[in-house]
C-alpha cells in the first residue's frame, strides 16, 4: 500500500465513519444485528441515485480540482470537497452513459427478471482521497436507517470506477474488504493485474502493460531512438515507466532523461523539468501522467512558449478534451498517443439532451455543467455572479466536450461495465438450485446476493454488444486493442483527434502495429516525421561505437575495415566478407576479388617477345656455328661444348615461357624443375670449357699433360655428372614436396593472386644453390685463366659471363621474395632471361663477330697471337 492510501485511510478512519471490531465483524459475516453500533459521522451525498432492487455504484472524476481543508488539528476536520466551477464536461458525460445503460436495462424484458438496476454515482474529483470517501459513503449510505451493511449483505453489489489508477489502487482495496467487485473503465495500470493484490478489481480498458509495448513499438517504427519521459507521481505513472522501461531492454530506444510532476505540483519544478526539456537533444517526449497532473504543468509549458517537442501521450491524455481549444495547438498539435477502442451508443446523444437545470433544479453538477458550456447561471447565484439564462438552451455540436458521441471511447467503457455487471447478475438469476456454482452445488439468494457471489459470475461473463465480444481474463483484464490517435488542427483552429491507425493485441508479434504514416502530422504542423537521436544514423560502410560512460543510443560511426563489409543503418559490427570476395570501395558490399596472374597482358607479352627473340637469336647463333664449324674459332673453342650450351641457352630461353598463363598443377612443377635442370646443364658445359681451357694453357708447360684426362669422352662425363646431381635434387623435390598452384588471398585484400607454391623451400632454394655453386666455381676458374696468351682468350668471356650471371641472380633473390604472385613469376622469368642474355651476349657474339665481319681473324694463328707481322 502505498503511502498516500495509508494516509489516505487514516484521515477516513477520523473524519468519514468510526467503526468498532464487532461491527466491523457483523459487516464481513452479516451474521448479527448491530444498527445501533453504526454511527455515521459525516455525509457525502451521492450526484445521482435511483432505487432498484440491486445497487451498483458509480465514481467519476465530474471535478478535477480539489479543496483542502485546513488541517491544524485543533477542530473536527471538516471533509474534503471538489471545487466547483471546475466541471469537467466529458466526465459527466460518463456519469451520464452509466444512467442511460442501467435504464435500458430496466427496460429490457430479457435481462434480470423484471428486476432492476439502481445506482449511487459519486463525484472523486480526480483524487484518491475523494475517491475514498466516495467509496465509504457508498458503503454507508446516505442515512443509518438505510446502511443495510449493519445488518444484511450490501446491497452494494459492485462498483463502476475509478477513473485513475492511483484512484482504483484506494478504492479496490476499501471494497477488497468487503470482496465486493468493481470494474474500471480507464484505469490501466499493469499493477492492478495482481490477483494476490487485488483480487475484486477488472477492468474492460487494456492493461498497461499492453500499452507500454504498443508505446515501444511506435518508437521502433518511427526510429526514435532518443526519448524523455515525463510521469505523474502516482502508481499509474511508476508502474507504466517501470514496464516501458523493461519493454524497452531489448530495443535500441533509450531514455534521455526521466522526470517526475510531483502531486503538489509549483512553477519551480516546472521551470526546472522544462530547462531539462530545452537542453536535451530528445525531441520526442513520452507523457505517462492524467489530466490533473498535466494541467498546470501545460500551462507554465505555455507560458515559455516551448515548441518543437513532439508529444507521445497515454490513453488517459489522448482525447483529453480539456487540451483541445485552439491555444493549444502550437504546442501540443502533432501529438500522437493510443485510446481505447471507439464504439458505439445509439441513444446517448438524445439521452444527453435530455439532462437541463430545469429536469434537475436541484442538482447543482447540472448547474455547474450549464454554466460551463454556455457562461451563464440557470438560478440566481452571489457566489458566481454569472448572467441568467433559461436553463432550457440547446445542447449544440460546439459543446463537444459533453455532446460528443460520434466515437465514444471511455463512454463506451462505462456502457460495457454496466451491462458486463447486468449480464453476471442474470446469470447468476438463471442459476437453478443443486447445480449451483457455490458450496453444495447451492446457488445465490435473489433477495440477499453477497457481492462475492456476483464476483465469480462476473469472473465467468461472456457477451456481445454492437458485435463486440466482452469477457475477461484471469487477471480481470479484457482484450488488448487501441486505436493510434493523432493531434491535428481542426478548420476553426482547436484541436481536432484524428485516428490514424490502430494496435490489435490479439495479432502474432510484430503485427500488431498499423499505421497510415501519410495521415500524420506532427509537431509543427510538419509532414515529416521528426527525428529525435542521441547519435546520427551510421550509414552502410560503417559501424556503431559506442561511447565510453553513454548510453547505448550515444555512439561513434566507424568505417569498416577492408575486406569488412555493413549494408545496413546502424549496423553494430562489419561482416568479414567470404575468401574469394572484397569489400568495395564505399564498404556496402562484398565483390568477386579479381583474379590475378601473370598473362599475355603487356608484360607478358613483354617477357614472351624477349623469350622468342633470346630462343631464335640462340637458335641463329647456332646455324652459323654449324655453317663454320671448319673455321678455326669454332674448333678452338671446343664445338661440341658450344653446341650443348647453345641448346640450352635455348632451352633456358623457352623455360620463361612456362612463367606466363594460368598456373596448373604440370606448368607449376615443370617452371621450376626445367629452368634448374637447363641452367645447370648450361653451367655446367661453361665449367667443361673453362677446365679444358686451363688445361690447354698448363699442358703447354713442359712436365704437363693434363689434356689426356680431359678427352671429349671426360667432358661429357663432367657435363653429365654436374647436370645429374641437379636432376636428382629435383626428383627429390617432386617426389617430396613438388610446386602446386596456390591462391594468395593475404597480400592484397582485393586481388586473388594465381601462383605457383615452391612446396618445399629448402629444395628450392637448394636448387638455386647448386646453379650459383656451379657459377661460383666456373667464375673462379675463369678467373685463373683470364691472363692466358693468345687474342682471343675466352676465359676472359667466361669470367665476365659468370659476373654477369651472378649479379643477375643475386638480385634476383630480394626482387623475388618482395614480389607478390604474378610479378614474382616475372621477377624470376626476366632473371632467366637476363642471364641467359648475359651469357650468349659473353661467349657467342665476339665469336659471331669475328666468323661474320672479321674471316681474317678467324685462323689458328691468330688466335694463338702466332701470325706473322
Amino acid at each position: 500500500m502505498t503511502s498516500l492510501a495509508l494516509l489516505s485511510l487514516l484521515y477516513f478512519a477520523v473524519s468519514v465513519v468510526t467503526l468498532t471490531d464487532s461491527s466491523l465483524s457483523s459487516i464481513t459475516t452479516a451474521a448479527a444485528p448491530a444498527a445501533s453500533k453504526c454511527t455515521l459521522l459525516n455525509s457525502f451525498q451521492p450526484d445521482f441515485v435511483i432505487q432498484g432492487d440491486y445497487v451498483i455504484g458509480g465514481i467519476f472524476p465530474i471535478h478535477f480540482n480539489l479543496k483542502m481543508p485546513d488541517l491544524n488539528g485543533t477542530y473536527r476536520p471538516p471533509p474534503i470537497n471538489c471545487n466547483g466551477h471546475r466541471i469537467d464536461p466529458r466526465a459527466f458525460r460518463w456519469a451520464q452513459t452509466m444512467r442511460l445503460a442501467v435504464e435500458e436495462i430496466n427496460q429490457n424484458p430479457v435481462l434480470l427478471q423484471n428486476r432492476t438496476l439502481g445506482y449511487k454515482i459519486f463525484d472523486s474529483c480526480g483524487y484518491p482521497l475523494t475517491g475514498q470517501r466516495a467509496v465509504l459513503s457508498m458503503l454507508n449510505g446516505v442515512s443509518e436507517e438505510n446502511s443495510s451493511m449493519c445488518t444484511n449483505a450490501s446491497s452494494l453489489l459492485a462498483v463502476i470506477g475509478a477513473a485513475g489508477s492511483a484512484q482504483s489502487i484506494v478504492v479496490s482495496r476499501i471494497l477488497q474488504t468487503f470482496r465486493i467487485p468493481m470494474i474500471s473503465y480507464t484505469s490501466s495500470c499493469a499493477c492492478l493485474s495482481d490477483r494476490q493484490k487485488y483480487p475484486n478489481f477488472f477492468r474492460v480498458v487494456p492493461s498497461d502493460d499492453y500499452q507500454v509495448k504498443a508505446i515501444a513499438q511506435l518508437l521502433v517504427h518511427f526510429n526514435w531512438t532518443w526519448v524523455g519521459l515525463l510521469r505523474g507521481d502516482s502508481d499509474y505513472g511508476r508502474f507504466a515507466a517501470k514496464g516501458l522501461l523493461r519493454e524497452l531492454q531489448d530495443t535500441k530506444v533509450c531514455v534521455a532523461y526521466q522526470e517526475i510532476i510531483p502531486l503538489l505540483y509549483t512553477c519551480q519544478v516546472g521551470l526546472r523539468i522544462m530547462k531539462v526539456m530545452r537542453s536535451s537533444t530528445a525531441k520526442v517526449v513520452l507523457v505517462f501522467a492524467v489530466e490533473g497532473e498535466m494541467t498546470p504543468f501545460l500551462r507554465d509549458y505555455m507560458t515559455q512558449n516551448i515548441t518543437g517537442i513532439q508529444w507521445v501521450v497515454i490513453e488517459a491524455l489522448v482525447t483529453a478534451s480539456v487540451f483541445s481549444g485552439r491555444e493549444y495547438y502550437p504546442y501540443l498539435g502533432g501529438t500522437i498517443g493510443f485510446n481505447i477502442r471507439k464504439g458505439h451508443i445509439s441513444r446517448l446523444g438524445d439521452f444527453l439532451q435530455t439532462v437541463n437545470p430545469k429536469r434537475y433544479p436541484d442538482n447543482v453538477l447540472v448547474r455547474e455543467l450549464w454554466e460551463s458550456l454556455y457562461g451563464c447561471s440557470p438560478f440566481p447565484s452571489s457566489v458566481t455572479q454569472m448572467s441568467l439564462c433559461s436553463g432550457q438552451e440547446s445542447l449544440l455540436e460546439q459543446h463537444s466536450a459533453y455532446m460528443n458521441t460520434s466515437s465514444p471511447r471511455v463512454a463506451y467503457n462505462v456502457y460495457k461495465a454496466v451491462y458486463a455487471i447486468a449480464h453476471s447478475l442474470h446469470n447468476l438469476l438463471l442459476c437453478q438450485p443443486g447445480r449451483g456454482p457455490f458450496q453444495n452445488n447451492s446457488c445465490a439468494q435473489s433477495n440477499n446476493i453477497h457481492p462475492w457471489q456476483l464476483q465469480h459470475y462476473l469472473q465467468e461473463v461472456n457477451f456481445q454488444i454492437a458485435g463486440e465480444e466482452v469477457d475477461f481474463d484471469a487477471k480481470g483484464n479484457s482484450v488488448p486493442y487501441y486505436d493510434i490517435i493523432n493531434w491535428q488542427r481542426g478548420t476553426e483552429g482547436n484541436i481536432e483527434f484524428a485516428n490514424v491507425g490502430l494496435f490489435d493485441g490479439t495479432k502474432s508479434v510484430g503485427e500488431e502495429l498499423l499505421i497510415q504514416e501519410d495521415r500524420i502530422m506532427w509537431a509543427g504542423h510538419q509532414s515529416e516525421v521528426p527525428v529525435s537521436v542521441c547519435s546520427a544514423s551510421c550509414l552502410p560502410g560503417s559501424r556503431k561505437a559506442v561511447r565510453r560512460g553513454e548510453p547505448i543510443c550515444c555512439f561513434d560511426c566507424v568505417p569498416c575495415d577492408s575486406g569488412k563489409i555493413s549494408n545496413q543503418t546502424n549496423s553494430v559490427d562489419c561482416t568479414i566478407c567470404p575468401e574469394d570476395f572484397c569489400s568495395n570501395n564505399d564498404r556496402t558490399a562484398c565483390i568477386a576479388k579479381k583474379v590475378e596472374y601473370l598473362t599475355f597482358n603487356s608484360l607478358g607479352i613483354a617477357l614472351t617477345v624477349m623469350s622468342v627473340v633470346g630462343a631464335c637469336f640462340t637458335l641463329a647463333v647456332c646455324g652459323v656455328f654449324f655453317c663454320h664449324r671448319h673455321t678455326a674459332i669454332v674448333r678452338v673453342n671446343n664445338s661440341e661444348l658450344s653446341f650443348f650450351i647453345l641448346f640450352a641457352l635455348t632451352l633456358c630461353f623457352l623455360c620463361s615461357l612456362l612463367f606466363i598463363g594460368k598456373p596448373t598443377y604440370w606448368s607449376c612443377m615443370l617452371r621450376h624443375t626445367a629452368f634448374s635442370i637447363t641452367s645447370s646443364l648450361c653451367i655446367s658445359c661453361i665449367l667443361g670449357k673453362t677446365l679444358v681451357v686451363l688445361a690447354a694453357f698448363t699442358a703447354t708447360r713442359p712436365g704437363q699433360n693434363i689434356m689426356k684426362w680431359l678427352g671429349p669422352k671426360q667432358q661429357r662425363t663432367i657435363i653429365s655428372s654436374c647436370t645429374l646431381v641437379q636432376l636428382v635434387i629435383c626428383t627429390a623435390w617432386l617426389i617430396e614436396a613438388p610446386p602446386f598452384p596456390s591462391r594468395n588471398t593475404q597480400y592484397e585484400h582485393s586481388k586473388i593472386i594465381l601462383e605457383c607454391s615452391v612446396g618445399s623451400r629448402l629444395a628450392f632454394w637448394c636448387v638455386l644453390g647448386y646453379i650459383g655453386l656451379q657459377a661460383c666455381l666456373c667464375f673462379v676458374l675463369a678467373f685463373l685463366a683470364r691472363k692466358l696468351p693468345g687474342n682471343f682468350n675466352e676465359a676472359k668471356f667466361i669470367t665476365f659471363s659468370m659476373l654477369i650471371f651472378s649479379a643477375v641472380w643475386l638480385a634476383f633473390i630480394p626482387a623475388y621474395i618482395s614480389s607478390p604472385g604474378n610479378y614474382a613469376d616475372a621477377v624470376e622469368s626476366f632473371a632467366i632471361l637476363a642471364s641467359s642474355f648475359g651469357l650468349l651476349f659473353c661467349l657467342f657474339v665476339p665469336k659471331s663477330y669475328i666468323i661474320l665481319l672479321k674471316p681474317e681473324k678467324n685462323t689458328k694463328q691468330h688466335l694463338m697471337g702466332k701470325e706473322t707481322k
